[in-house]
């Protein structure tokens, strides 16, 4: 019976240090939809930040990634300290390393994580937020293109 006892005991500390507490980092895996052609980059821009979103431009903690479009069904993009957060993503066709535009209307394609509408501009950081914490976080993204 004490042995029983202890073994459960055991069991019960093992299930306690692998369970991921909701205060450490955790991983983000992010897929891309709908690619017109894995040309190119995604240009990617990770913030948490409302006021430096879509372009992450003046973030001092943004994460950026430049990844080649071929790769987009499974990117890793490290782990994350729990919190809100919102993605913007760039098709970057031609390797430019910036959104191409025709009267302000995107010739290269566009996405944002939890895939909100897109209508006149990118959606608001609250549209596209999503959370991080406890668990490993993974979005996919449709990419939209409008010519």
């Amino acid at each position: 019976m004490r042995i029983l006892a202890r073994i459960a005991g055991l069991g019960a500390v093992a299930l306690l240090i692998g369970a991921a507490p909701a205060d450490l980092p955790q991983p983000l895996t992010v897929g891309v939809e709908g690619l017109r052609s894995p040309r190119g980059l995604l240009q990617i821009c990770l913030t948490r930040l409302p006021d430096h979103f879509p372009d992450c431009t003046g973030d001092p903690d943004k994460r950026h990634f430049s990844i080649p479009a071929a790769q987009a069904a499974n990117m890793a993009l490290g782990d994350l300290p729990p919190g809100g957060y919102a993605i913007a993503i760039i098709h970057d066709q031609n390797s430019n390393k910036k959104l191409d535009t025709f009267m302000g209307i995107p010739k290269e394609g566009v996405g944002f994580s939890e895939n909100p509408p897109i209508r006149f501009g990118a959606p608001s950081f609250r549209a596209a937020r999503f959370a991080v914490g406890g668990a490993a976080a993974r979005q996919d993204i449709r990419m939209k293109y409008f010519l």
